[in-house]
């Protein structure tokens, strides 16, 4: 007898149907996998037997045949444990139920216990999408699948409990709907720009950066306070909409990084070490494709701390997101494109010894040495951050002065205005944030009078900047407008936007 049950694949983000067929036969017993198994899947044979007869449950002593299909699609992981019991059990006919509509996902234990698996949140979305309503999941999936609206999620413990309730013996309740909750309003303290002491150029930048959604570049000595802003930086970046955080919640569904919530509910902030492989940051593998450091930080931030520290192909690897705010893996096990779109913020020293240009300490380093040093970040690469900005350390007496500085709740409040500004002005075309404009808006929302065109060109050809630092210029002075509720770009905009690229430019002054 031949039945069968429906699953979810995961290629990348995007679901693919799998339906699990069994068929039991006379012959010699025997238990043969086909449509294409990796080894995960292959293994759960003896995962699915043993699960089935410690349920005390019949398995068939007879020629089993389990076909994954479409054929073509390569199926990986454990999840698929569940909808081949099932399969199997009605197809011997221990099992008499009406599974049509219903999607499975879980991995057994050997006792029958359902273990949760990753990709849940991607998989029932797309299959919610295609028509499906009602799904069996693992109970330690049952958080997670709970913030899909419009469909019947069921948490299981066990196999036996999922028969029970196909049959009908002891229906499952189905996961109540979860009320989405921001981070910030469960009171978690973090990070906050009222700890850091004096940089007001910084915390500018700092404002600029996450007001239009701009990459940033803190330079400086050691201890002159560039890791505590980068740190800061989520305490400033605008609150997530429930959309946002779903989109978020697939990659690191994926990933296997949620937590006890089930979806995240803060932005991420990812910070690897310099020792970070470029696979680790593209993120890949021998066969299945899985997110890096790169797409774990969509939707939030990416902190390099020590940039030239990291190797040069992980760095270049950067480019490609930075841009199109994806970045597509191509493995052996498949080609897949994942969302990418971040804030970049990265901290340097100025030199190797860290002192050069400070007021406080006398540099030991060589021109060549601080050239051989900065020459680690390619140009392109320096090209695509926005803001740059110089920092130097900090006087005694503002360490320890009694002045209050502003709390990154009142930079938040401006930034916030200003992306409300933005979302306004771009709302329909997909572009959310100055940083993300094209040429097209470009040419709308950043037209300059005579008077900004000349600021403009001065400073292009002064520094030497290429088009597309021009073009990173035009979207800073049109966030720095925004932040002044201004309708027009003004050339006080255009004189700090400029002064977030002048960094190397002194290094001409070393021949």
């Amino acid at each position: 007898m031949i039945a069968k049950s429906q699953s979810y694949a995961l290629a990348g983000l995007e679901g693919v149907l799998v339906t699990v067929e069994a068929d039991v036969s006379k012959g010699l017993p025997s238990y043969e996998m086909v449509g294409l198994p990796d080894t995960a899947v292959k293994e759960s044979k003896e995962r699915v037997r043993s699960a089935i007869k410690n349920s005390a449950l019949e398995f068939p002593a007879h020629k089993v045949t389990v076909n994954f299909a479409p054929a073509y699609v390569k199926k990986e992981g454990s999840s698929f444990d569940l909808p081949v019991a099932i399969s199997l059990l009605l197809a011997y006919g221990v099992l008499e139920a009406d599974v049509n509509g219903y999607i499975f996902l879980g991995e057994l234990a050997l006792n029958g216990d359902l273990r949760p698996v990753t990709g849940v949140l991607p998989s029932l979305i797309s299959a919610r999408d295609k028509g499906f309503r009602k799904f069996i999941v693992p109970e330690g999936n049952g958080n997670e699948a709970g913030y899909i609206h419009g469909v019947e999620v069921f948490a299981a413990k066990n196999l036996r409990e999922v028969v029970d309730h196909l049959s009908g013996v002891a229906p499952l309740s189905a996961v109540e709907v979860s009320p989405f909750t921001l981070q910030s309003e469960k009171g978690k303290t973090s990070y906050d720009l009222s700890f850091v002491k004096g940089q007001p150029i910084a915390k500018r930048a700092l404002e600029v950066a996450v007001a239009g959604g701009h990459n940033v570049l803190f330079v400086g000595p050691p201890g002159s306070g560039k890791t505590m802003l980068a740190r800061s930086l989520p305490s400033v970046l605008p609150d997530m909409s429930f959309e946002e955080a779903l989109e978020i919640t697939k990659i690191h569904s994926v990933a296997g990084t949620l937590g006890e919530d089930g979806i995240v509910t803060e932005r991420p902030f990812r910070s690897p070490h310099h020792t970070a492989t470029t696979v680790s940051l593209c993120g890949g593998g021998n066969k299945t494709v899985h997110p890096g450091e790169i797409s774990l930080a969509h939707g939030g931030v990416l902190f390099l701390d020590e940039l030239p520290e990291y190797k040069r192909s992980s760095l270049e690897a950067l480019r490609q997101p930075l841009e199109d705010g994806i970045i597509t893996i191509s493995r052996a096990g498949g080609t897949v494109t994942y969302p990418a779109s971040f804030m970049l913020c990265a901290s340097m020293n100025p030199c190797p010894c860290g002192h050069y240009g400070s007021k406080k300490r006398r540099c030991t380093c060589t021109p060549n040495d601080i050239r051989r040093y900065r020459a680690r970040i390619s140009g392109p690469l320096l090209d695509r951050i926005d803001i740059q900005v110089e920092v130097d350390g900090v006087a005694y007496e503002d360490l320890v002065s009694e002045t209050v500085e502003e709390s990154s709740a009142e930079v938040k409040k401006r930034a916030d205005k200003a992306r409300s500004i933005q979302r306004e002005r771009f709302e329909g075309s997909g572009v959310t944030t100055n940083a993300e404009m094209g040429e097209k808006e470009s040419r709308v929302y950043c037209k300059l009078s005579p008077e900004c065109e000349e600021v403009l060109k001065e400073a292009f050809d002064r520094l030497h900047l290429s088009a597309r630092a021009r073009s990173r210029i035009l979207k800073v002075a049109r966030t720095i407008a925004d932040l002044d509720l201004s309708e027009n770009i003004q050339p006080e905009h255009l004189y700090e936007a400029v002064s977030y690229r002048t960094y190397g430019a002194e290094l001409s002054e070393l021949d």
